[in-house]
């Protein structure tokens, strides 16, 4: 029987293990670094990548929105950065062009939802069938019940709202809503959430006190944005804390 530090082999953790979750931290460490300091990592993108920033904005915005696997992307905060970079001049020059930066990442916005949507039509039923953790049968129900109730404005809300604006197409290409419909409000949602978040960082992104406290601007925009969610949470634990009452005072 091997060993290794006097531990008995079939309780030793294999070494990839190790390494894939030091990949995975490395991963999320790198990743919150570069949300929490947007204003000093989009500089360093636009001076090593010029033009390709703008591509690379779009993918993000593409795979934050189109899809389920990577709602952990930056989106509100992201939007809010790049359109303060576009504010800032270099030797006389924009570092992005406003125009073209909105527009690119409207149109990422609008695919991304698009592409979750035809996701959800095509796989989501069968990814229901079976009780995987992100994809409980009870959050299809759930979102449903939440469509019947707001209508097609579900899309745009859920646009203000990390995950739940990656989580939303898809649960509308699994359900009922007619894709003819569901791109109306996908258009309209995905005109108001970049073109508030990029016209935001770019008319407020440069003033001294949020440039001083930006890191603070960032947190502040998603602890914002995930009220929504956290409110819909306590409401629905409260919901299923009073329904057993109801029934017992039926008896």
């Amino acid at each position: 029987m091997s060993c290794r530090a006097g531990v008995p082999a079939q309780f030793e953790m294999p070494a990839g293990n190790f390494v894939l979750k030091d990949v995975f931290v490395d991963i999320i460490e790198t990743l919150i670094n570069f949300v929490l300091h947007l204003d000093k990592e989009l500089p360093k993108l636009v001076a090593s990548y010029g033009l390709w920033t703008y591509g690379i904005l779009f993918g993000i915005i593409f795979m934050e929105t189109g899809l389920v696997v990577t709602p952990f992307l930056p989106g509100d905060s992201l939007l809010f950065a790049a359109g303060s970079i576009a504010a800032q001049e270099v030797a006389g020059e924009t570092a992005l062009n406003i125009w073209a930066l909105w527009l690119l990442c409207f149109v990422a916005a609008v695919l991304g939802d698009s592409v979750n949507y035809w996701i959800g039509n095509r796989i989501g039923p069968r990814a229901f069938e079976q009780d995987i953790r992100f994809l409980k049968r009870e959050y299809l129900e759930r979102t449903e019940r939440f469509y019947e109730k707001h209508g097609g404005k579900t899309i745009i809300l859920a646009r203000f709202v990390p995950i739940v604006r990656t989580f939303a197409p898809f649960v509308a290409g699994v359900g009922t809503m007619h894709y003819g419909r569901f791109i109306t409000f996908n258009i309209v949602g995905g005109f108001l959430w970049t073109g508030i978040f990029v016209w935001l960082g770019y008319f407020f992104g440069n003033i001294p006190f949020v440039q001083r406290n930006f890191e603070l601007v960032i947190v502040a925009i998603v602890l914002v944005s995930v009220v929504p969610m956290a409110i819909e949470y306590v409401r629905s634990k409260t919901r299923k804390e009073k329904l057993p009452e109801v029934t017992s005072g039926t008896d």
